[in-house]
């Protein structure tokens, strides 16, 4: 079977969509493990981090560009599994609850598309404000272990200082929960992973996880705005 006949599927998009789905997991971990120095009281933990990334230099780019490609392939990938879902469809349902076994249908289930759109936009405003925001031109400057290098950590908590930008936040953390709930059960059973005998097991765990990524992101900003206002 061909590639093109593969990507061209039903089935194939599927499978596309709950490997980057996956590979996209994976990713936020490690991005918040990384984020999570942003709580210790020596910025330089954070901007150690930070630069240590930075320092890879090519190999960063080269990541960065494979993330990228990830994003996107996720994204299309997505939008042709709903538009196939929705020509499957007979007809549209006058009545919607919440259904218990092997459908999982939920608000999660039902409202993917929506937090996909919105965790995407929330993606490119993410990007152009840390990965590409103010820098050492622009006074970010801070000195770790002798050598020059970005202050992120500063503007980090500049930027979280805004009630706006925190509840802007904190709200696309909830949308990213809602969408890991239902991606990750969603994924594991594409790929056969999840059968009859262990799938309240498996959607725990898609609902343990979606809530450990969720909660730990959006207490960041929390964390630092009630910092800056002398709560810590």
């Amino acid at each position: 079977m061909s590639l093109r006949s593969i990507v061209g599927s039903s089935i194939g998009r599927k499978f596309i969509n709950a490997l980057t789905g996956i590979g996209l997991v994976l990713f936020i971990i490690i991005h918040l493990a990384g984020n999570l120095t942003l709580f210790s009281s020596d910025p330089q933990l954070f901007n150690g981090y930070a630069k240590k990334l930075n320092d890879y230099g090519l190999i960063l780019y080269v990541a960065e560009i494979g993330l990228l490609l990830l994003f996107l392939i996720h994204i299309v990938s997505a939008i042709n599994v709903y538009l196939d879902n929705r020509k499957g469809r007979s007809k549209d349902y006058k009545i919607k609850r919440n259904a218990g076994g092997p459908s999982k249908k939920s608000v999660s289930s039902r409202t993917m598309i929506i937090s996909g759109i919105i965790l995407m936009a929330f993606v490119i405003w993410h990007v152009l404000t840390f990965r590409f925001g103010p820098g050492m031109a622009e006074g970010y400057v801070t000195r770790i272990h002798g050598e020059t290098a970005r202050d992120l950590h500063k503007l980090v908590y500049e930027f979280f200082t805004s009630p706006v930008n925190v509840v802007l936040y904190v709200a696309v953390m909830i949308f990213l929960g809602f969408h890991l709930r239902h991606g990750f059960w969603s994924s594991l059973q594409t790929l056969g992973l999840n059968r009859e005998e262990n799938s309240s097991s498996v959607y725990a765990a898609g609902l343990f996880i979606a809530l450990i990524l969720a909660l730990g992101f959006l207490l960041i900003p929390i964390w630092i705005y009630y910092s800056a206002n002398g709560g810590v």
